[in-house]
């Protein structure tokens, strides 16, 4: 295959005069190559505001061509060969998330999100952080809802890519961060459910675990049970250690005393005594865990318990043909156990902050996103004040 023409051309500035002149030499806007290989065309930012030095990367790339390298190597050669690639980037970036703790399953996300930039960049001829823009990044965007579905997936990812930017930044990869605009994603929020919803919910168990083993149905409502009376996520619940249920003499309380799987923050809930006695009786023969066996890994235990509290909420709550399928007011997931928890204890008056602290929030803006409508207190200053108008204008 001959060896491609290689041009070089200018990127200018808004405020350039000689934009309309992609062939100007003298200014100092940035310069940048292009050609065509195999059918394919490619951009390679020449790494230089000189024309001169442009012309000299242009002529690297083609003597890269005729010693028989890729478009890649090719590419490459323009800029030192200690300089990091996109790739090289990514794969150090997920190994600082790996070393700073984060869950197997936060990494791997990390990981493939990172692998699918790195193909679509490499695609279009960005091979290094500082070649890739910000119109490159919305054209990668786009992509996003043939792969993730839910807008606020795709937000979370956003997040994620925008960690990735700003340790390009931190490290000189890049010279500012580019600015994506950000992602509306209102998903449908979980409620909590009333007191018929949670009893209904407890009275399906034995006809939908009927078919398992005699102690499944005993397990599921004792799960159930903690994760409504203490506030845990499913995680924290399935993880939850014998020597995590505390008796307090001096109190005379039980209490769940564990740390969360996601934040790491500690946390102490009293939970009612026969709750605790009803977790102690389901005991599964683990010297350590109440729910899990300890065998395989602890993503999928979460997982196979997640399967089956959700196919109790299809059968207490099953949706109608004719009803919404995403409504609000339809109890459809597990998490509406903890809600439960939050939303009673925010009605009967406990103040945000300490609410808060219960659930394991790292941040009270967190708490506050989710169950401000739940808090009594303000509501309550809230009629106030609105009463207090009207009866100053009668």
């Amino acid at each position: 295959m001959p060896t491609p023409v290689v041009t070089v051309f200018v990127r200018h500035k808004q405020d350039c005069r000689f934009r309309d002149d992609e062939t100007f030499k003298q200014c100092k806007c940035r310069k940048h190559l292009r050609w065509s290989h195999a059918g394919k065309q490619f951009r390679q930012s020449a790494k230089t505001r000189s024309w001169e030095q442009a012309e000299k990367s242009k002529r690297r790339i083609e003597e890269a061509f005729d010693a028989n390298k890729t478009p890649a190597q090719a590419a490459a050669s323009v800029v030192p060969e200690d300089r990091k690639t996109l790739g090289a980037a990514a794969e150090t970036f997920v190994a600082g998330k790996a070393n700073q703790g984060l869950t197997e399953k936060l990494v791997n996300k990390f990981k493939l999100e990172l692998a699918r930039l790195d193909s679509f960049m490499f695609k279009r001829s960005r091979f290094f952080p500082a070649e890739v823009t910000l119109e490159d990044l919305e054209a990668y965007r786009s992509t996003w809802p043939e792969i993730y579905k839910s807008g606020l997936t795709q937000k979370r990812v956003q997040n994620r890519l925008n960690e990735f930017l700003r340790y390009c930044y931190d490290e000189k990869l890049i010279d500012r961060i580019p600015r994506l605009r950000p992602i509306k994603a209102d998903g449908p929020p979980t409620l909590p459910l009333d007191d018929s919803q949670f009893k209904t919910l407890l009275k399906h168990i034995p006809e939908v675990f009927k078919d398992n083993h005699p102690a499944k149905p005993k397990r599921v409502r004792a799960l159930i049970q903690l994760m409504r009376h203490s506030g845990l996520a499913i995680r924290d619940a399935v993880t939850l250690e014998r020597g995590e249920i505390q008796h307090d003499p001096k109190k005379k309380i039980c209490r769940i005393v564990t740390s969360r799987q996601k934040t790491g923050t500690h946390v102490s809930v009293p939970i009612p005594k026969e709750i605790a006695d009803e977790l102690i009786s389901v005991l599964n023969g683990n010297p350590r865990y109440l729910f899990w066996t300890g065998n395989g890994k602890e993503t999928s235990a979460v997982t196979f318990w997640q399967h089956d509290l959700r196919k109790l909420f299809r059968a207490a709550f099953p949706i109608p043909k004719d009803h919404p399928r995403y409504c609000k007011c339809h109890p459809r997931h597990p998490h509406q156990l903890r809600d439960t928890f939050a939303v009673n204890l925010l009605k009967d008056g406990v103040p945000l902050e300490e609410v808060s602290k219960l659930l394991g929030h790292t941040s009270i803006t967190t708490t506050e996103r989710s169950y401000a409508p739940w808090v009594q207190a303000r509501q309550d200053r809230l009629d106030s004040l609105v009463m207090a108008t009207w009866k100053k204008r009668r």
